[in-house]
């Protein structure tokens, strides 16, 4: 797995991609790591894009909903992208579907905080 980490809207919505699987132990860790890092730089605002996930298994949403969590701790918002059928199908099954805002794509849930942003 690997996972990048970039920001937008200057700077103030984090986007992270995760490629591959989500299985655990150091592909958790660099995942709770980049949350970590976008809460310390004072980003309130992350978009998870799931696109290129192939496999998750519980490991991989826990890590997905301790960013949630860390989010909303701190007066944050997390939004969920690029589901893949199988994935949607996890998030379904485990009730998580109505936790998380799921966009198709990553612009999808940018524009999603930018309208928020707009109607204030």
């Amino acid at each position: 797995m690997s996972i990048k980490a970039t920001t937008t809207r200057n700077g103030t919505i984090g986007i992270i991609e995760i490629r591959g699987s989500l299985i655990g132990d150091g592909d958790t860790d660099q995942l709770r790591s980049a949350v970590a890092d976008f809460l310390e730089q004072g980003i309130l605002r992350l978009v998870i894009n799931l696109q290129k996930v192939n496999y998750l298994n519980s490991s991989g949403i826990g890590a997905i909903i301790s960013a949630h969590a860390s989010y909303k701790k701190n007066a944050g918002e997390v939004k969920v992208s690029g589901v893949s059928g199988n994935v949607q199908n996890l998030l379904a099954v485990t009730k998580l579907i109505d936790i998380f805002d799921v966009y198709d794509t990553p612009n999808q849930a940018v524009e999603a905080f930018v309208k928020v942003d707009s109607l204030s």
